[in-house]
């Protein structure tokens, strides 16, 4: 039995509903959501209301908490100022038209939801707003996998769809017993873990402007890293109408990555 994985859905309605078609196309009936649902996008009322009708487990990603509990103040969530003000009017303008039933799904969305020894998290398992970017330090990664008590851990966050499989980990410790002269060596190997990230419906950033998701067969275990077309100029048409930033227009339609990764993708933010 197959299910798909969905992130960063970014209120971008035309991509959700591209994604939708293609998901129920293939006769696959279970879908997890890591949340983002709204941001940057222009119909944050519309995409959330679609995860509820469609009663899609989701996790809260960064923009759903900070749309609840504020902005997030820390200085590394922006490379520059005019990224941190694009940032701030983005926030803005989206908390002034979601309706107050909508926040409240927000506010309800857990931060992790678990299938057995399936992990779904926005960020990672310590934050929503930590990057698992694939060249991450391959100890580090299989430490978020490990400590969660995970063998595959589904992500989003980064926009940057990958499959990354942490094999033939080992851990070795030499310890030096007090008073004498030898010390004795042991040696960890660790089984292997896997980190999937889905990418992003709304606002891909991979070098294409496609939304991306992925598929997880559940009987051979397989991940099949998706991507679908769909009508950006839609989306693009509609921020620019909004009064929304152009720039979140303009990136959209080139499908790339623009000053919005911290410098430090591992930071924690702190409140």
């Amino acid at each position: 039995m197959a299910h798909a994985v969905i992130s960063c859905l970014h209120a971008n309605l035309a991509a959700f509903e591209a994604v939708l078609d293609d998901i129920d196309q293939q006769g696959i009936e279970t879908i997890t959501c890591l949340g983002d649902l709204v941001g940057y996008g222009p119909q944050p009322n519309e995409v959330v209301e679609l995860v509820r009708e469609r009663a899609i487990p989701t996790c809260q990603g960064c923009w759903d908490e900070d749309i609840i509990d504020g902005l997030n103040a820390c200085e590394c969530s922006y490379p520059s100022q005019l990224a941190e003000r694009r940032g701030h009017l983005a926030h803005q303008w989206t908390a002034e038209r979601m309706t107050d039933e909508n926040k409240a799904f927000l506010a309800s969305l857990p931060t992790s939801l678990r299938r057995d020894r399936l992990l779904f998290v926005h960020g990672s398992p310590n934050s929503q707003h930590e990057y698992l970017l694939p060249n991450m330090d391959a100890f580090a990664a299989l430490e978020r996998v490990e400590t969660a008590g995970a063998e595959t851990l589904f992500c989003g966050h980064t926009h940057q769809p990958y499959v990354r499989e942490l094999r033939n980990g080992s851990i070795h410790v030499r310890l030096q017993n007090a008073g004498s002269h030898s010390a004795g060596e042991h040696e960890l190997n660790l089984p292997m873990r896997r980190i999937v990230n889905a990418g992003s419906v709304g606002e891909p950033r991979h070098g294409s402007t496609s939304a991306t998701y992925v598929i997880h067969n559940d009987a051979t275990d397989e991940v099949e890293i998706k991507e679908v077309s769909y009508d950006v100029g839609r989306t693009c048409q509609a921020i620019v109408e909004a009064g929304l930033p152009p720039v979140f227009a303009w990136r959209l339609s080139h499908g790339f990555e623009y000053a919005e990764q911290a410098e430090d993708a591992s930071h924690v933010c702190e409140r």
